[in-house]
This record gives structure tokens, sequence and C-alpha cells, in this order.
């Protein structure tokens, strides 16, 4: 049985100051939880805040982001020996927002993926078409495209995260239907399936991210190839995430 995982994700939003009264306000309101994960992953500089407020209790905290080497004159990274000692669980790798602006291809998603790995953090891989590519039936091809670049060379025994994010539903209100996001995560189990082993397809967790609010929260999870959300601003207030969390 598969642990519903939901993480949120802070993008560029919250100071160290505002990431410390949230974790309290969330920790608070998380209290208890049982029979399902949340997760978020602040700002960098927040991160050793969050460390130090959701120590010991119900909510784990990640990354947005990593680099692939150990270390090395790569100005503005951070690698993931940096975010183990911050005792990060997770890290989000190729989210569209890091395709889209800052040259994220399958390759480097891949590197990201092994340097999490190669540190003990569980990387949350994204992947997703954008409007043009579902409208021309790419959907699948582009899915697939990115599975099979983004993994190349995993071992079944790893540990990973999928995340099933349609660039055309994040921050724009769309949501894909209950039956769009499903059809999605069932070609990914497949695939996983056929690729990895049918003990890696039915272990691994696969979330769905876009445009996710406390009221399509429950409707989404009812489907059986989603096994949680990548939330972007919806987790940004402790109301919220919390009825996201407990949908």
């Amino acid at each position: 049985m598969r642990k519903p995982l939901i993480a949120g994700n802070f993008k560029m939003f919250k100071t160290v100051a505002e990431v410390r009264a949230y974790a309290r306000g969330l920790r608070h309101s998380l209290d208890g939880l049982s029979g399902r994960e949340a997760a978020v992953c602040p700002p960098f500089t927040a991160l050793a805040a969050a460390a130090e407020e959701f120590k010991g209790g119900p909510v784990a905290w990640g990354a947005q982001n990593l680099h692939w080497e150990k270390q090395g004159a790569f100005t503005g990274e951070i690698s993931a020996g940096m975010l183990s000692e911050l005792g990060c669980r997770y890290a989000i790798v190729g989210h569209s927002e890091r395709r889209q602006y800052f040259g994220e291809t399958d390759a480097t998603v891949n590197k990201r993926m092994n340097a999490a790995l190669g540190a003990g953090i569980t990387p949350i891989v994204c992947i997703g078409e954008t409007l043009q590519e579902r409208e021309t039936g790419q959907t699948i091809v582009v899915l697939e495209r990115q599975l099979q670049g983004g993994l190349q060379g995993l071992a079944p025994s790893a540990s990973i995260v999928i995340a099933y994010e349609p660039v055309w539903a994040i921050g724009t209100g769309k949501t894909a239907t209950p039956a769009q996001a499903q059809e999605a995560h069932a070609f990914t189990r497949g695939w996983l399936a056929k690729n990895l082993g049918q003990a890696f397809a039915a272990s691994t967790r696969l979330l769905y991210g876009g445009s996710v609010k406390p009221d399509n929260m429950s409707s989404l999870m009812a489907q059986p190839d989603i096994d949680g959300g990548l939330v972007g601003g919806a987790c940004l207030e402790v109301e919220s995430f919390t009825r996201i969390v407990r949908y």
C-alpha cells in the first residue's frame, strides 16, 4: 500500500521569519497526522529554520532543486550533501519552471536525481506537457521522453517519487480533470512496470501537481494511480495546506 504524500512547493515565497511562523502553525494543525505524509519545500535560505521548527513533528522538509556535483565552482548552486546536512528528506527535480526558465533538460534531471539518491535524499522527479503539446495529442509522447531521459540508468532498488505536472495547469487556475490526471498517472505507472519492474511500479508514489486546491484534492485522490499532490500556491497558507493534507 502506497502511503499518500502531499508536498508543498513554496517556490520563491516566504522569508526565514515567515517560514518559522508558518511551520509552527502547520505543525500544530497537523498534530496527530497519520496514514499520510506531509512535506514542505521552502526556499534554500529558510531550510535551516524549517529543520529546526519541524524536527520531531509530523512534517518533513525538502529542497526545490539541487546541483549534481558534490562541490565545485558552481556559483549560486547547492549540493545534495549540503541539503542532507540539514535533514532534507526530499528534493524537487526537473520542475517545469526550472525547465522553462533555467535550461533544465532530461539529461540534467537525470544527474540531479542521481545526486539526490547518492546523498540519501528522495528526489521528486517532475514530468508534464505544455498546453500546445496536449492540444496536439503529444502528451504521452512527452511523458515517455521525459521518463526515458530523466530516469535513465535508475536501479529498480532506488526509491523516488514522480510528480505529473501538466505545465498548462501550473499557476493558471486550470486543473486537469481527475480523468485526465489518472490517464497520465496510469501511463506513467505502466511505463515504470515495463522498464523497472512491477514491484517498482507498485511501490512508487505518483503525485499530481497543477492548481491543486482544497476543493479538488479529494476527487483527485479518488483515482487509483494518484498517490498525493505537489502543491504550489495553495500550500502557502497554513489553513489551505492543512485542508489539502487532510483531504
